[in-house]
């Protein structure tokens, strides 16, 4: 089995292209999402996105408000008690973005038939609400008929719905640990990310941190993503800055609303990327740029004990940077 492990840059280089479908795995607005992919998607000027978002966070967010997303299916676009994503309704009301509205049930069901190679999923949800016959594909036909088509369920006869199956081009997935040939453990709720690494054609893992296989052999039971369907792993740490990762470092709740507010106006994105995404070449200027005191912070939390049974087996930085080949 080989080595999996490269840089941020060269992943989003290798495995991303304008016009792409594009999904991340996320847990909720403030969870463990691949935020530290997507700076750097906006860094190396990624555009033209089919974005697949089962949970909107930070980075369709800022996918959204610097202009990088031509269409957008989400099941929940808010960002909970930080508001409305104020990047993503400034690319919805400006016309930029189509947003095809879905929920937290039927992406999930999507990306479960997509996982299982079906023609289609049975719909059992969203069924008679807007969400069937609103789509802002076709905006002026209402209802819709091409959302949520009738089919006819052999065993009955009956008139039922179905969903198609979503097989996004490329998933960008974080997990809390992985080794170096993309065995990969999820502290915390996994929302979609099972079913999304089995239904992307590619899939490339951020990672907190990067641990010996021992570690995977020794927890085999966790082991919810295996290497067998993983292109690539990237190793940065707060890669989920400014949401949180259980186990590791909590959300900066200060940072998640002044982000938000940056993003409301193009201005403000503009003056948020060159301090927060353009501003770092490495992982250690990274870092510095969200602030030693402020990480120390974070990484302070309730639920860092979750992290003790597999310590022993985090390689260091010097360690990643010599299988890296830097």
């Amino acid at each position: 089995m080989r080595n999996k492990l490269i840089t941020m840059k060269d992943a989003v280089a290798k495995y991303t292209w304008d016009g792409m479908t594009y999904a991340h795995g996320a847990a909720l607005p403030v969870g463990s999402d691949s935020i530290a992919f997507g700076r750097e998607m906006v860094r190396q000027g990624r555009k033209d996105l089919n974005l697949i978002s089962n949970c909107n966070s930070q980075q369709s967010n800022l996918l959204a408000a610097v202009g990088a997303v031509r269409r957008i299916e989400v099941g929940f676009a808010g960002l909970e008690v930080y508001g409305f994503a104020q990047g993503l309704r400034r690319a919805i009301t400006s016309g930029k973005t189509i947003c095809e509205d879905f929920s937290n049930g039927s992406i999930p069901l999507r990306l479960l038939g997509g996982a299982l190679n079906w023609p289609f999923v049975p719909a059992t949800i969203n069924v008679g609400s807007d969400e069937q016959w609103c789509s802002a594909d076709n905006p002026d036909e209402y209802p819709a008929k091409n959302k949520m088509p009738e089919v006819t369920d052999p065993f009955t006869g009956k008139t039922c719905y179905a969903f198609n199956v979503i097989k996004p081009d490329m998933a960008a997935i974080h997990v809390t640990m992985a080794d170096i040939y993309g065995n990969a453990i999820m502290l915390g709720t996994e929302w979609s990310r099972y079913e999304l690494s089995r239904a992307a054609k590619k899939v490339v893992l951020q990672a907190d941190f990067i641990v010996d296989t021992d570690c995977i052999r020794q927890f085999p039971n966790l082991v919810r993503i295996p290497a067998e369907i993983v292109d690539a792993v990237v190793y940065w740490p707060m890669g989920v800055w400014p949401q949180c990762s259980v186990g590791v470092y909590d959300s900066d709740e200060e940072h998640m609303f002044a982000m938000n507010k940056a993003l409301r106006t193009e201005e403000g994105t503009e003056e948020y990327v060159e301090k927060y995404v353009t501003s770092y070449q490495t992982r250690e200027e990274y870092l510095d740029v969200i602030g030693k005191d402020k990480v120390d912070k974070l990484n302070d939390n309730p639920t860092t004990f979750l992290m003790d049974p597999y310590r022993k087996w985090i390689l260091s930085d010097d360690e990643i940077k010599e299988l890296e080949g830097r």
